[in-house]
């Protein structure tokens, strides 16, 4: 019975020294715990606030002495442009046999700042590349050309048109035959039927080809974009010409 008495008092003296029964020691290990960030505890953070120490407010003098950051504006793509946007641009439109090699032409033009090529004048509406080809479809390969007069003037296009294709050989460009690859000026305004047909007459009037002049100067109708990709195809193959392409 002394022996039972000495073991429940051994017991008794173990749990107080380690601190008191197992619930009030998970309630004080709890308690001992960091206690998350209050306003009122100085040495961490408020909530929501930077783990470092915020560094103090510039003097007026720094601020002055601080440099100015400068944004610079890219110039957007002129698809995305408003035609108010645009407004400072004009719009020509040419047929001149392979449309890859004539867009190739005028992207080399400073100046011109859009092209892309596509199918205009005939009689079926989005037509695609394969029904153009069937030579049933009365389109003709064109490039629009979206240009800056200040920087280069309606003329001097007309110029590079009568230069980059043959104006005599009618539906045909070298050995692209079809009604596609027709010689065609189609004009925006009337400004440029005058300029189109002044220029055409000056050259037949100089003599300028050793057979008449076929190129045809109409109204501009509705163009249809190309497949993208025919859109600057001479460039993505590392070309400048139709010479070495066959198309």
């Amino acid at each position: 019975m002394q022996k039972s008495a000495i073991t429940v008092l051994t017991i008794l003296i173990t749990i107080v020294s380690m601190g008191g029964c197992p619930k009030e020691r998970t309630d004080n290990m709890a308690n001992s715990q960091e206690q998350p960030p209050t306003a009122s505890n100085p040495s961490r953070p408020v909530a929501g606030s930077p783990s470092e120490p915020v560094s103090p407010a510039p003097r007026p003098e720094q601020i002055a002495d601080a440099p100015i950051p400068i944004t610079t504006h890219s110039e957007p793509d002129l698809a995305t442009k408003e035609p108010a946007q645009r407004a400072k641009y004009e719009e020509a439109t040419f047929a001149a046999g392979c449309f890859w090699g004539a867009e190739a032409s005028f992207r080399a033009v400073d100046g011109v700042v859009a092209t892309q090529v596509g199918y205009t004048g005939g009689r079926r509406a989005n037509p695609t590349y394969a029904q153009v080809c069937t030579d049933e479809t009365g389109h003709a390969e064109a490039v629009e050309v979206i240009y800056d007069p200040n920087k280069v003037s309606f003329e001097n296009l007309l110029d590079i048109f009568w230069k980059i294709h043959d104006p005599t050989t009618l539906n045909r460009q070298g050995p692209d035959v079809g009604t596609q690859y027709r010689s065609a000026i189609f004009y925006h305004s009337p400004e440029q039927k005058s300029l189109a047909e002044a220029s055409m007459q000056k050259l037949e009037k100089a003599r300028a080809f050793k057979r008449p002049i076929v190129t045809q100067i109409l109204p501009a109708p509705k163009f249809y974009k190309a497949e993208e990709y025919h859109q600057q195809y001479l460039e993505k193959q590392g070309k400048t010409s139709c010479l070495s392409t066959i198309h």
